[in-house]
């Protein structure tokens, strides 16, 4: 017996449409499926938000030398003019040196991000991973598991199957 439902797809196609509707899910707070496919779903979303919340206060604060371009009060880069070794004339654009304090993940969070990025998709403008770790985790610290919950809703009109809305608590 298999452990998971099929859903009357062929296996990438499946996996693909989870990772779809789970994406969906942590960027909107809730979604409109079958019950099927939301009973599915469910399961992935409280197993990423755990491993969320496990992980979530697991980095160090390093200090990094950052090399950007500087910039005028406009906000356009500053350029001086240089002469090359056989006397043409060139815009350099002129650097400064900072440092900035970023987060470093330890191990045990950099494994979780990266099998969490495995059950969802990137998504354009948006950080997935910062919103996880950042907002829904620690809105979800206190509770033990039950980050999502599917209510029924009337069946749909077409083909009279099971709806249901998957939303995060």
């Amino acid at each position: 017996m298999a452990g998971t439902r099929k859903l009357g797809k062929p296996t990438d196609q499946r996996l693909a449409m989870l990772k779809t509707q789970t994406t969906d899910v942590l960027l909107n707070g809730k979604i409109v499926t079958t019950e099927a496919r939301a009973k599915e779903v469910k399961a992935i979303v409280d197993s990423i938000i755990a491993s969320a919340i496990k992980e979530k206060d697991n980095f160090e604060e390093v200090e990094v030398k950052v090399v950007k371009a500087k910039l005028d009060s406009k906000g356009h880069k500053v350029t001086e003019k240089v002469t090359s070794k056989n006397g043409k004339d060139y815009l350099r654009v002129v650097k400064e040196e900072t440092t900035e304090k970023r987060k470093k993940d330890m191990p045990s969070r950099l494994n979780a991000r990266r099998r969490i990025m495995r059950k969802v998709n990137k998504v354009e403008g948006v950080d997935l991973m910062n919103k996880l770790f950042e907002e829904i985790a620690p809105k979800y610290s206190d509770r033990v598991g039950g980050y999502t919950r599917i209510v029924k809703c009337a069946p749909r009109k077409g083909d009279n199957a099971d709806m249901a809305i998957l939303e995060l608590l």
